[in-house]
């Protein structure tokens, strides 16, 4: 720090950018070569280590070099945090993304020993300023990389619920939601969104929820059924489940579940017969023409 109490790497920034530039790149074209990594054009690192170096150089005038959540590094944490995000988009690491912050490091200290080898305290508070620094900006990029990746996997959880219950319209005015895989709270929501919502387009009466794909069931999901059902009852249609396995229903009996009068068959086929036949139709054979 100089006698005034500012810190001396933004004058180190502005008269050795080019130089800095070039050896930054250096060290992450290593570092990126040397883990095989190939997602980044050499241009496009490029245009980022000028663009980074130039918002670190305007926040580093300010009086907090180290609270960077104060305003005046909210540029810096907008860009790395774009950066982050970009990067996770792109198949890098966490540590491959910090890599870009943490990588300056060696060439920053390397112009502060030079300019500052006759002020050894100077030369010690600025390394440590910068080190501390540039540690709180390397940690911020894995936070937002992290938080990025955790948003992506809920969307992708939300979207595999979403696709895995499909609500299929058998016939006019019936439905079928087949069902696979564990029924849990969560899931049951986005069910009943899912009919609820396919009713109130069709105007259908009757639903079909088969659970032959769901592997057990407990009181919980049997549970979870009855409230489809009930919210399903609310908007004017009736269910019926289907897909009642011989396991299934010594469970159900074991477990002393009461499903009421809803309608069970044990297959999707017989509960659609069932459907058919509430709603006025029946299939017949026809005959086969000579």
């Amino acid at each position: 720090m100089s006698q005034a109490g500012k810190s001396r790497l933004p004058e180190i920034l502005t008269r050795f950018e080019t130089e800095l530039l070039a050896d930054w790149l250096k060290e992450q074209k290593a570092d990126i070569a040397g883990k095989g990594n190939s997602l980044l054009r050499e241009s496009e690192l490029r245009d980022q280590c000028k663009e980074f170096l130039s918002l670190l150089r305007e926040a580093a005038r300010s009086d907090s070099l180290s609270e960077i959540q104060n305003a005046s590094w909210a540029a810096v944490r907008s860009f790395l945090g774009d950066l982050s995000r970009s990067r996770g988009l792109q198949g890098f690491s966490p540590s491959e993304t910090a890599s870009f912050v943490f990588s300056v490091k060696k060439p920053i200290f390397a112009l502060l020993r030079r300019e500052l080898n006759k002020e050894p305290l100077t030369l010690v508070e600025e390394t440590q300023s910068s080190s501390e620094l540039l540690d709180k900006l390397g940690l911020y990029t894995t936070e937002v990389y992290q938080k990025a990746r955790e948003e992506v996997i809920v969307r992708q959880q939300q979207e595999m619920l979403e696709l895995s219950t499909p609500v299929v319209k058998l016939w006019d005015g019936i439905l079928a939601l087949p069902m696979i895989g564990t029924l849990d709270s969560s899931r049951t929501q986005i069910v009943m969104e899912s009919l609820l919502q396919r009713i109130v387009e069709t105007g259908s009466a009757i639903a079909i929820i088969d659970i032959t794909g769901v592997p057990t069931v407990d009181t919980l999901t049997a549970q979870h059924l009855l409230k489809t059902v009930t919210a399903a009852r609310l908007m004017g249609a009736e269910c019926i489940i289907s897909g009642i396995r011989p396991q299934i229903a010594q469970t159900i009996v074991h477990l002393g579940v009461d499903l009421g009068d809803v309608a069970t068959k044990a297959t999707l086929a017989d509960a659609f017969a069932v459907a058919l036949e509430r709603s006025g139709r029946k299939v017949t054979r026809v005959a086969k023409r000579a």
